[in-house]
């Protein structure tokens, strides 16, 4: 399994005033955001162009993404594109390798996600994303 592109880098923001401030500071215009069930988090992302590579502000509800980083956010993954989540999911594990999730979750914007666990991603918490819709 060979990663297609750098598909975006996500970013915990602790509150949607923050997110909107940064997406201010820096000139970014919002794409679209979408409410991840799984993540208990609402998740925006970037606009880009086709030699760019959103970013996505992850605002979290509740649950354990609201204490990352001790409550303050900050760079939380980078996700690459791959044509098959799954099939990521299987090449990782058949090399001893953990993934977070047993079968993929539905991403905002029309994907399909899965993890690797920081510790086999030497120290970078890697999303791996399958384009669905």
């Amino acid at each position: 399994m060979k990663p297609m592109r750098l598909h975006h880098v996500g970013i915990v923001m602790t509150t949607m005033d923050k997110a909107e401030a940064f997406l201010e500071q820096f000139g970014l215009e919002k794409d679209y955001m979408e409410y991840v069930e799984a993540y208990h988090a609402n998740c925006l992302f970037t606009k880009y162009t086709d030699k760019e590579s959103p970013l996505e502000l992850i605002i979290p509800t509740e649950g354990v993404l609201t204490e990352y980083n001790k409550g303050k956010g900050g760079i939380h993954h980078i996700a690459f594109e791959v044509e098959d989540v799954k099939a990521a999911r299987a090449e990782f594990t058949a090399n001893g390798m953990e993934m977070l999730e047993d079968i993929p979750v539905e991403g905002a914007g029309g994907i399909i996600v899965n993890f690797l666990r920081p510790r086999y991603g030497l120290g970078v918490l890697v999303e791996f994303v399958q384009q669905v819709k």
